[in-house]
């Protein structure tokens, strides 16, 4: 889905996957060198280095605590705005929503596979279909 990322006055839009298997304690978003550039988050200077529990093993990665605020935009509408944390990851390629972001962002997934979905507060005859990766 498109989404907009703001820290202080700059903004990035980008295209995030939702991914159902990322569970996190709080609003996150995973991003990648080029778009935390863009965002003036690299090189980290104020981030926690962490290390990520992922399906291919352990992620280095760098963890900046409510640093953005980010929110879905659609075709009609946009979300609210959520305060997220931001990590940064050197392997990712795209960004990466975590299941508490989404469930801030008010987000239904109605087919992972055809990659249709919502929000909570539309009709569930209102289906969305998912973003093409783009980044601008």
């Amino acid at each position: 889905m498109r989404l907009k990322v703001r820290k202080d006055n700059l903004e990035v839009e980008v295209v995030a996957l939702l991914n159902s298997g990322y569970e996190a304690p709080t609003p996150q978003l995973i991003v990648p060198i080029e778009i935390a550039r863009r965002l003036h988050l690299w090189p980290p200077e104020d981030a926690q280095e962490v290390i990520l529990d992922t399906a291919g093993g352990p992620l280095r990665a760098w963890f900046y605590s409510r640093a953005a605020k980010v929110r879905v935009v659609a075709q009609d509408v946009e979300s609210k705005e959520v305060l997220t944390d931001i990590i940064v990851s050197p392997l990712a390629d795209e960004c990466l929503i975590s299941d508490m972001l989404a469930e801030e962002l008010e987000i239904a997934v109605e087919s992972f596979g055809r990659g249709l979905w919502r929000f909570r507060w539309e009709p569930k005859e209102k289906l969305r279909q998912s973003e093409r990766k783009v980044v601008t």
